[in-house]
């Protein structure tokens, strides 16, 4: 971050206004975020997803899994042939439909995972820091409200 503060930007007046520059915010931040990598794999953002799904939800069908990121099954299913491949994933038959697809998180998706996100919370708690103490109260303030637009 500059030592140079940014300047004044003319004030979002109107909720379209509003709702225009959270996106582009967000966006650029999650952008950011996507390019602190933890080392040691060349895992796309969709397979990092998919794996993050997974460490959070636990085991899941091929189904939910999809429906849970958003994309149509035979996509999905190329993800985690891939997640696989790499050992990332495990995937096994339903128990109760043979024919059915049962997905969950390896140790060592586990481990990568977790190294992401320690790797990426470690990269913003470092630019937080640079904030004001009033800067980071009013997102202390802002994060439940950010977390509710996110659901």
């Amino acid at each position: 971050m500059s030592s140079n503060p940014a300047p004044p930007r003319p004030s979002v007046r109107t909720t379209p206004e509003l709702a225009s520059a959270l996106r582009l915010t967000v966006m650029r931040l999650s952008r950011r975020l996507r390019q602190v990598h933890a080392k040691g794999h060349d895992l796309s953002a969709n397979q990092l997803s998919t794996m993050s799904v997974l460490m959070r939800d636990g085991e899941l069908g091929m189904r939910e899994l999809a429906e849970l990121e958003k994309v149509q099954p035979p996509s999905m299913t190329r993800t985690v042939a891939s997640l696989v491949a790499a050992g990332m994933v495990e995937r096994r038959a339903s128990a109760s439909d043979r024919r059915q697809q049962r997905v969950r998180l390896s140790a060592a998706g586990r481990e990568i995972i977790l190294a992401e996100r320690r790797r990426r919370d470690a990269w913003l708690a470092q630019r937080v820091a640079k904030l004001t103490a009033g800067e980071r109260e009013i997102l202390r303030a802002a994060q439940p409200v950010l977390q509710r637009l996110a659901e």
